[in-house]
């Protein structure tokens, strides 16, 4: 099987598009106040966590709004004067008298609301003739009701009456657009989704930035709109020329996958680094993963480590004790292999049974029910609002034991410590119900109570007590007090600075999977603090940070979709994941391209694009996707026939993982000779390495092991020449020069056997009584032969 090969151009837009991109890099802030991703802005680690390195940018005084810089704008300009700093001097005289004072159309706001303005007047020193922008970030037109804007502090908006009409439009649809986004983050249900999204499309259609951005991405993913890339593309490509960081990252990955457009690599690494200028977490995410993986880009450790290192400080920061939202990771091909297995999913019907246990006052149910509102996973939504009534219900089944209380204080704990939508932070409830809890001996309670202790809520700070409450929740296998305990020792809070024992309790929390423990470990490798320096370590473990995100939500997304059997849809999502550097989602990618479900790409590009993510998952350590790799190369999916380079996937899935598949293909690959030397002994080497690797290669083991027997026995046979075999034997130098006689005495002992044993047999038969006459089926032969009918004809 052949496949057409893409010829390797250069855009003739490439160039230019990169000097415009070099050019525009020096205006190109990092706006990280605004939704990014849909999570929340970018901040610094929780309490407790290694600090980061990472420093914020202050706002420069000529970006801030006009009346919020007044005071600090008067005061440093009093500053400069009293330093003695040589400024020009602007001589204070009120306008001419038979000049008349210029009104602007329109005049709102500020502190002299429907005075008119005075042209000219002084600001900071300078005389402006016109209404100006200067001083403010928002670009809007001001100008001062009196001369000297310095001294009286009067000012109002300059605007025509197109532009109020303008402005009084943009402030609307902005409030249409607030107003539908809260109903879609209040709602769960499909439907009424859908109905808000058809809303939305309206608000984006009167221009509206954000409202375009999730549009366009709803467009694209499918998402309670029908999928259209092309329409999508349209709108990224007018977003982007507004400066949308969301816009360029979209258009990185379009150019990138080749979805509605020609792919091109050189396209998309410009766009995707527009979008990370702009501080788009994605876009970063997507660069760390191809710079680590030199995917379109050289090998760089070092700049795969930025990239993931400013992903990481977001996602830890928006980790909260509870751990953040549950996110599974369901591959595809397991669906379909082993279709009886669970999935972790929980359907509708099975959790309305649940709901209904819980009404009944089943305790179990409602703890159960509560776990999986408080954390959200198994396709359940995090939700606190549902949780505070399910705690409601357990209250009813109090008396159920000891362990049920520590799980009913552990869920008190976790709301009133960190507070909610639905539960006000209370400090003075948490120290109680911790207090509680610790008294029971329950590990949740003594390390609460050791963060307490160490930042001071609703006690004094106590550092002692903060390292003694953690100890006891360290003992008993806490996480969290194990983690407490490393950044104690970290940062030497209470005790002597230790960076051994930091790293100790960091790597004791990480195996619990806690993502701060990863976060302060890749801190630790990646500035050679208490270890050694390693660069690819310090990637790896920010690299599982980043990979928590809540847009990791997006795989049980494309899950939903893909029980729904949109595969489209399915597609578009997992390639998104993809280019993140989710091993799973390229897989499933792979998976979904090797099965022709998808239509939207053609077939003969499904099998080259299901080879480039098996490359990329196996390339992470999936063993499956090691293994598929060597049977794309087998048999020429996607790629010529190259049975050396399938030899060398499968040896690499045998040593490195053991994979009873992979042994069963070296067997057959040594028994026929493909690609390696034809060796029958080392072909069942490896089968009974695959038998004993894995108890359902047994089978097929002993009928590869009963076919290599008959094709030995036969290839044996085929080998050996019998009569030439017989010709060079000498019977008379073998047995003697009598051998005949004594090959006639064996036939004549084996003939008198013979004849012996058919006597004996003969008069074994019973004779029949007289009078009686025997059966058929029993007389002898020959009488048998004498009575048959047939002679008489």
């Amino acid at each position: 099987m052949t496949t057409r090969r893409r010829k390797k151009t250069t855009a003739p837009g490439i160039g230019r598009l990169v000097i415009a991109a070099l050019l525009l890099l020096p205006h190109v802030t990092a706006d990280l106040q605004e939704e990014n991703n849909d999570v929340s802005e970018f901040q610094s680690p929780a309490a407790g966590q290694i600090p980061s390195d990472v420093e914020g940018q202050p706002v420069a005084p000529d970006e801030m709004l006009l009346e919020d810089t007044e005071p600090q704008r008067e005061q440093e300009f009093n500053r400069k004067e009293s330093d003695g700093a040589k400024t020009e001097e602007h001589p204070i005289q009120p306008p001419p008298s038979d000049e008349k004072p210029t009104d602007a159309p329109v005049r709102i706001g500020g502190t002299a609301s429907g005075e008119p303005c005075v042209f000219p007047f002084l600001f900071l020193g300078k005389e402006y003739l016109g209404c100006t922008t200067e001083g403010r970030g928002d670009g809007r037109l001001w100008c001062a009701t009196t001369y000297d804007y310095d001294q009286d502090k009067k000012w109002v908006f300059c605007e025509t009456e197109e532009q109020a009409q303008q402005r009084r439009i943009e402030e609307e649809t902005e409030e249409q657009y607030q107003a539908v986004v809260r109903m879609i983050n209040t709602t769960t249900r499909k439907s009424q989704k859908k109905d808000l999204y058809k809303k939305l499309l309206n608000v984006a259609g009167k221009g509206h930035g954000k409202a375009m951005e999730k549009v366009a991405y709803a467009m694209l993913f499918g998402d309670y709109l029908a999928q259209n890339i092309t329409q999508a593309k349209e709108l990224f490509e007018k977003l982007a020329l507004t400066g949308s960081p969301k816009a360029q990252t979209a258009l990185g990955f379009l150019y990138a996958s080749g979805l509605g457009v020609n792919s091109s690599q050189a396209k998309a690494l410009v766009y995707y680094t527009f979008g990370a200028l702009g501080g788009n977490l994605m876009a970063h995410m997507i660069l760390g993963y191809r710079y680590w993986g030199g995917v379109g880009v050289p090998q760089s450790c070092e700049s795969a480590l930025t990239h993931y290192r400013a992903v990481a400080n977001h996602v830890a920061s928006d980790v909260s004790l509870t751990g953040g939202n549950a996110v599974q990771r369901i591959r595809l091909l397991d669906e379909v292999e082993n279709p009886g297995s669970t999935s972790g999913m929980l359907e509708e019907d099975l959790i309305q049974y649940y709901q209904f246990l819980a009404e009944k006052g089943d305790v179990q149910a409602q703890v159960g029910l509560g776990q999986l509102h408080l954390h959200g996973g198994r396709g359940v939504e995090q939700n606190h609002q549902v949780n505070v009534g399910q705690v409601s219900c357990f209250l009813l089944g109090f008396i159920a034991g000891v362990a049920h209380i520590i799980y009913f204080l552990f869920f008190l704990n976790s709301m009133y410590s960190e507070g909610s939508e639905f539960v006000p932070q209370n400090n003075d409830t948490a120290l109680q119900y911790f207090k509680k809890a610790s008294d029971l001996g329950n590990p949740v309670g003594q390390s609460g109570l050791g963060m307490a202790y160490l930042y001071g809520r609703g006690v004094p700070v106590n550092y002692e007590l903060a390292l003694k409450y953690f100890q006891k929740a360290a003992e008993q296998g806490w996480v969290d007090g194990q983690l407490q305990l490393g950044t104690m020792y970290y940062n030497g809070i209470g005790v002597k600075r230790d960076y051994k024992q930091a790293l100790k309790f960091f790597n004791l929390a990480s195996q619990a999977g806690h993502i701060h423990a990863f976060y302060n470990l890749a801190q630790m490798h990646a500035t050679g603090t208490g270890v050694m320096r390693s660069c690819h370590t310090a990637v790896e473990l920010f690299k599982n940070v980043c990979e928590r995100g809540r847009w990791s939500e997006r795989l049980m997304s494309a899950y939903s979709s893909y029980k729904d059997g949109d595969l489209d849809s399915v597609l578009v999502q997992y390639l998104m994941l993809a280019e993140q550097g989710y091993e799973v989602a390229q897989s499933n990618v792979a998976f979904i391209l090797d099965q022709h479900g998808a239509k939207i790409f053609t077939e003969n590009e499904t099998y080259p694009r299901a080879l480039l993510h098996w490359t990329r998952a196996a390339a992470q350590g999936y063993m499956v996707a090691r293994i598929k790799l060597g049977d794309y190369h087998f048999y020429g999916y996607g790629t010529d026939v190259d049975y050396e380079t399938a030899v060398i996937h499968y040896r690499l899935a045998s040593e490195q993982q053991h994979s009873a598949q992979a042994m069963f293909n070296l067997g057959y690959m040594h028994e026929k000779g493909l690609g390696i030397k034809q060796d029958i002994h080392l072909a069942k080497r490896f089968y009974d390495m695959a038998a004993e690797a894995s108890p359902e290669a047994q089978v097929p083991v002993f009928l590869a092991l009963c076919k290599l027997g008959i094709v030995y026995t036969l290839q044996y046979l085929q080998e050996l020449n019998v009569k030439e075999l017989l010709s060079q034997v000498d019977l008379d130098q073998l047995l003697g020069p009598e051998w005949d006689l004594y090959l006639m005495t064996v036939i004549a002992l084996l003939l008198g056997t013979v004849i012996a044993y058919r006597q004996r047999q003969h008069q074994a038969v019973p004779q029949a009584p007289p009078g009686l006459h025997r059966p058929a089926g029993d007389q002898p032969e020959q009488e048998q032969e004498q009575d048959d009918p047939a002679e008489d004809l």
